[in-house]
């Protein structure tokens, strides 16, 4: 349901708050032996948050909780996922902490977890063993605990995430740097894109493939076989954040592969390719075609095109046209990060026929 009009979004709460609440619950439960309604966390925002349990499993030595994530206005995967935590006593003092089904395991460096261990990454690691403990010494119980997290259902979200892309196999993370869902922003989708590139360089990649969707990263994977999967990155219309991130982190070559659409706006040099960023100028285009030697109701065929995609296709009959755009795009890659990288741009159709490639460095 789309937020009413003028109204504030409302902010929810992370993989991370949750799994804190329900290990809470959990522990509380096994050392009183009755189910609480309610738990408060603090939250690294410095606010107190609320939850009630979906629901409480006692059992003799353990007891199983869930807290049904709530992300408030943000479209997120987890959305009313149900995030559970098993404590049970052990034998030996101390907090043992692992993710159970649901919950991805690390399998590549580079991610915040080593490869190994479950996705429960730093911040919520810190919650969830701060909130534990300070119940066991309020208890006095001289006793340690193993907490399992888990999301049911969670190995078929993750399908719909990019935690396989960035090797995080089995499940979803649990993540949160706040304990907030704050409405979607770029900031969520920016913040991908940096550790993306950060796992394909802990897999030792140099060249990187920058694609704008799921579909033109296909294409370029089919044309780009020698490159390793963590080499694809997905920047959406991100191109010059993406960029300027590969070089900051060492990478000595990117393959921009889009379509003409988004392309279009790259190859006039504009690096934020949204629909709303900047209108494609039809007039560059059809200065293009004349370049490209077409001939003059053709240009003017391309100056009154509705779409770049269209103009694309008037131009099917020239290569040259396709070979301006690429090498456009190319230069103004380089450009919009004052050099040091080489930049490969592959211009696909629609259905992944390769309209055009160029290279460019300096």
């Amino acid at each position: 349901m789309k937020p009413v009009p003028d109204k504030p979004l409302r902010t929810g709460y992370t993989t991370g708050s949750c799994a804190t609440a329900a290990a809470k619950i959990a522990l509380q439960a096994l050392l009183s032996g009755q189910p609480p309604e309610s738990v408060s966390i603090y939250l690294p925002a410095k606010q107190w948050a609320h939850f009630i349990p979906e629901f409480i499993e006692m059992s003799v030595g353990s007891v199983k909780a869930g807290i049904k994530k709530d992300a408030g206005d943000d479209p997120d995967i987890t959305h009313g996922a149900v995030i559970c935590a098993e404590v049970s006593w052990t034998s030996e003092p101390g907090i043992e902490l692992d993710g159970g089904e649901g919950v991805g395991r690390a399998t590549k460096p580079g991610l915040d977890v080593a490869p190994g261990e479950a996705a429960i990454n730093p911040v919520p690691r810190r919650m969830i063993t701060e909130a534990v403990q300070e119940l066991l010494l309020e208890s006095g119980a001289g006793k340690g605990v193993r907490v399992i997290i888990s999301i049911p259902g969670g190995e078929e979200l993750a399908e719909k995430t990019l935690n396989a892309r960035l090797g995080i196999l089995g499940g979803l993370s649990i993540l949160g740097t706040s304990g907030i869902v704050r409405p979607f922003s770029t900031a969520a989708f920016r913040a991908s894109i940096v550790k993306a590139i950060e796992v394909a360089v802990a897999a030792g990649c140099t060249h990187v493939a920058a694609t704008t969707g799921g579909r033109s990263e296909k294409y370029a994977m089919n044309h780009l076989p020698h490159l390793p999967e963590e080499a694809f990155i997905e920047m959406g219309d991100f191109v010059g954040f993406t960029l300027k991130h590969c070089k900051r982190l060492g990478i000595r070559k990117v393959t921009l592969a889009g379509m003409p659409g988004k392309f279009s706006k790259v190859a006039q040099g504009v690096m934020m390719v949204h629909s709303k960023s900047a209108p494609v100028d039809m007039n560059f285009l059809a200065q293009m075609a004349e370049e490209a030697g077409a001939i003059k109701n053709e240009i003017e065929e391309v100056r009154a095109a509705n779409t770049a995609t269209h103009a694309a296709e008037l131009m099917a009959d020239y290569p040259a046209f396709f070979a301006l755009f690429c090498c456009s795009c190319s230069r103004n890659a380089v450009r919009e990060v004052r050099g040091g990288i080489e930049v490969e741009t592959l211009l696909f159709a629609m259905k992944g026929q390769l309209l055009g490639k160029a290279e460019y460095s300096e």
